[in-house]
């Protein structure tokens, strides 16, 4: 007998995965592919749009061969800040450009002058200013850049809603993809911002639908339900916000590290936003007040100078164990106290690797410079009492990370929180009601306890 299952893509700027849960919401099947980055029109770098759509239904028919699995429905979750704009025929009118491509200075500051200011707008839109990671700002550069081809979108939908829209046709808008960073969405008002309608914007966006939405796939013979997409950092928060009521907060690791805080409703201030603090909005349409932190791609940069220098393969120390001997060295040697204060000057980040005395030693000076960027912005959504720190994603497994971490939040307990794929789970759990006949398990994730120094 078939098992039922949830497909999910798992579309991350690096990674990009297919995954198939059964109703219990175990992993029972996993695919994952790289793609080679392609150029836009001024030679930057963005995300090879072609490869990931025909993935998408080469992925398909691959599992629809499998005999023990039957497919029932299929959801996305996807990295956000990133517009897919197509034509009256669906098809796409530009490359899809990366959220890092460098924005005009020019045309910012006349956007800003226009709009009132950046300091008032961004605290209006819960989007500190960002260029290009504004994704409303990649459409009003594209009007004012390119009006020839800004007068061909049908719709601008983003990345999740694109890939739902392959299987779909039905073109959406979603409030995790619009709720983040995006300088689209008034928060206080809870609509859009007055100036996507004077731009003549907000005619090409489509139409709102509820996170849990589902609608019938055009794939032919198939009959699954196709979810409308997430963004990836609200993705993962939903199996916690199921799970757990206590207040507690959530440090989703990846490329970017996102510190989520779903219990604190106070707005925002000018120094929050200033620190690359903002808002979501959570699949419910409820604000979620998060710090970001650009600290997985930091690591991987780092750690490729640090595994080049040392002549040893950079998967070495995915595993390896935090040593306090290593950091009771490094902590006399460069005279600081981790739980203290931050160092004056990055250990390893930047410096010189031949400063230590062998690579753990290098690759713990890293992990202490990542972390204690972690405290400094987990602190900035850490303003009501919580008594929980949870960390998904891949330095969750780090035991070095994690074990600083606990040091450096000595008044909480902080968890490794191992799930199955978290942010492809908050994809299917978010449309259970669609394809799972089962009730909603209550051991989704499993939690370790990162003991407190008081408690070693």
């Amino acid at each position: 007998m078939q098992k039922p299952v949830v497909a999910i893509f798992d579309v991350g700027k690096t990674n990009k995965k297919l995954l198939l849960f059964d109703e219990d919401y175990q992993l029972v099947y996993e695919r994952a592919a790289r793609f080679l980055e392609v150029t836009d029109e001024d030679g930057d770098a963005c995300e090879n749009l072609d490869g990931l759509r025909l993935s998408v239904f080469d992925s398909l028919r691959e599992i629809g061969k499998l005999n023990e699995f039957t497919v029932k429905a299929v959801n996305f979750s996807t990295y956000g800040a990133s517009f897919v704009y197509t034509d009256n025929e669906g098809r796409p009118l530009t490359p899809l450009y990366n959220y890092l491509k460098p924005y005009p200075e020019k045309l910012k500051e006349r956007f800003y002058e226009q709009y009132g200011g950046q300091a008032a707008f961004a605290t209006a839109t819960a989007s500190p200013v960002l260029g290009s990671l504004n994704s409303g700002m990649q459409l009003y550069r594209l009007k004012h850049e390119r009006p020839e081809v800004f007068e061909k979108v049908a719709y601008a939908l983003h990345l999740p809603q694109y890939m739902s829209f392959l299987l779909t046709g039905i073109p959406c808008s979603d409030l995790t993809s619009i709720g983040c960073h995006t300088n689209l969405w008034d928060f206080a008002a809870a609509s859009y911002h007055p100036w996507v309608a004077k731009e003549g914007i907000r005619e090409k966006l489509a139409p709102i639908v509820p996170a849990d939405e589902v609608y019938p796939a055009v794939f032919p013979g198939s009959g699954l339900k196709v979810g409308t997409g997430l963004h990836d950092s609200s993705s993962a928060l939903i199996p916690y916000l199921i799970n757990f009521q206590e207040p507690f907060v959530l440090i989703s690791t990846g490329t970017w590290c996102i510190t989520l805080n779903p219990f604190d409703h106070s707005p925002l201030s000018a120094g929050d936003l200033e620190q690359d603090c903002l808002c979501y909005l959570q699949y419910k349409g409820k604000p979620v007040k998060a710090a970001r932190l650009f600290a997985g791609y930091q690591h991987e940069q780092e750690l490729k100078r640090l595994a080049g220098f040392f002549a040893q393969p950079a998967a070495k120390y995915r595993h390896l164990r935090f040593d306090p001997q290593v950091l009771g060295r490094l902590e006399e040697r460069f005279r600081f106290r981790l739980a203290g204060r931050q160092p004056v000057e990055p250990l390893f980040t930047g410096q010189e690797p031949g400063r230590f005395s062998d690579d753990a030693e290098a690759y713990h000076a890293l992990m202490i410079d990542i972390a204690l960027q972690q405290e400094q912005s987990t602190r900035l959504v850490l303003k009501t009492p919580v008594r929980r720190i949870f960390v998904d994603g891949g330095f969750g497994k780090n035991d070095v990370y994690m074990n600083l971490i606990s040091l450096l939040f000595p008044g909480q307990e902080v968890y490794a929180a191992s799930m199955a794929q978290a942010t492809a789970m908050g994809a299917a759990v978010c449309i259970h009601p669609h394809w799972n006949s089962k009730s909603l398990p209550s051991n989704m994730i499993d939690l370790k306890y990162y003991a407190r120094a008081a408690d070693r």
